[in-house]
């Protein structure tokens, strides 16, 4: 599992995809930083940028560009074909993929929500950003890369989940909040950093049990859906 870790890593990291995970979070510091030097009040700008851009656009983007990138180029490529081929139980490969997603995703975006959450409040408050946002990347990336088993298009399908769904629904339509990781993610930071700056609109107990049902519930279908891939690396 370790040797499929690293192949994968090394992968992602040598493709031009990479560059894409540097922009989103040098935007959201250089931003936070910006209104912190012109003492812009934290209630001005805390909101729109941590949540707007931090939690809303770089965490699930960058989770979108690797969960579908550990595994989504080597089923467009058809080299899937030469790791099903080995003796690795299909568990393995997908929590070795799975693990890659999540580490550099939480570094990522962990990191510069810390320093936006500092710079506008309090460590206190950037640490919970930095947790909820692990949690988030968890969530995300279960999901962006079991999208990557089921559809050619899973860039495409986590754009309409992040705009669509969090971006809109989520936001006027109170139900499909249950739904929502961005959700999730603004509880958990929440509770343990109660601010004004955060809008939790769904209670700790169900940000705790959805976030765990789309990890698990992820993980095991891309377990599944990778047991019954065709050899010939194609996808529904």
């Amino acid at each position: 599992m370790s040797t499929v870790a690293w192949i994968t890593a090394r992968g992602l990291f040598g493709r031009r995809r990479a560059l894409l995970l540097l922009p989103l979070p040098l935007l959201l510091v250089g931003l936070a930083a910006l209104c912190r030097a012109y003492d812009v009040a934290p209630t001005d700008w805390g909101t729109p940028v941590i949540v707007g851009l931090g939690l809303a656009v770089v965490l699930p983007v960058i989770s979108l560009i690797v969960g579908t990138g550990v595994l989504g180029s080597e089923v467009d490529d058809g080299t899937i074909v030469h790791i099903l081929t080995k003796p690795l139980p299909r568990r393995d490969i997908i929590l070795a993929k799975l693990g890659v997603a999540v580490v550099v995703t939480a570094l990522s975006s962990a990191i510069p929500l810390f320093i936006a959450g500092w710079l506008a409040d309090s460590a206190r408050f950037g640490l919970a950003l930095a947790v909820a946002a692990a949690v988030g990347a968890f969530a995300y990336s279960a999901f962006f890369l079991l999208l990557s088993l089921l559809t050619r298009r899973p860039v495409l399908l986590g754009l309409v989940y992040i705009l669509v769904w969090e971006g809109l629904l989520g936001r006027f339509v109170s139900g499909t909040r249950v739904l929502s990781i961005e959700q999730y993610v603004i509880t958990i930071a929440d509770k343990i950093a109660p601010t004004p700056l955060l809008d939790a609109r769904v209670s700790v107990p169900v940000a705790a049990v959805m976030a765990t049902l789309f990890i698990l519930g992820c993980a095991v279908g891309a377990v599944d859906r990778l047991r019954s891939f065709s050899m010939a690396g194609e996808t529904s």
